[in-house]
């Protein structure tokens, strides 16, 4: 489990902007969401830092917005900046994770070469 956690830390930025340009959303939804997705491993905990550092960088934006059921709920948004910078991530992640996939597929044999 914890090298499933050091890879996913590389890419986890991506994944919380992406699910926040599909609609806004507040932090505990938001590792909800990932969980249900296939990200078991993703907890509050790791959530709010990866939101604080995407708020700093202008990626996102944070706005308190009132809740049906407590008290009012700090929901983010995806900037211009933040969709500028997912595409990029997303073309970057596109770039490595398709020869890694097929390198470990072929389990590290050079088809040229066998």
């Amino acid at each position: 489990m914890a090298l499933r956690s050091q890879l996913l830390k590389g890419v986890l930025e991506a994944c919380v902007m992406a699910v926040v340009e599909e609609q806004p959303i507040y932090g505990y939804e938001l590792s909800q969401k990932l969980q249900r997705i296939g990200l078991p491993d993703i907890s509050d905990g790791t959530i709010y830092p990866v939101l604080l550092r995407l708020q700093k960088n202008g990626f996102i934006r944070g706005e308190m917005r009132p809740s049906a059921t407590g008290p009012n709920r700090k929901y983010y948004f995806l900037t211009e900046e933040g969709k500028v910078e997912l595409e990029q991530m997303a073309f970057e992640w596109l770039q490595i994770a398709e020869p890694v996939s097929q390198l470990l597929k072929r389990g590290g044999h050079d088809e040229r070469n066998d």
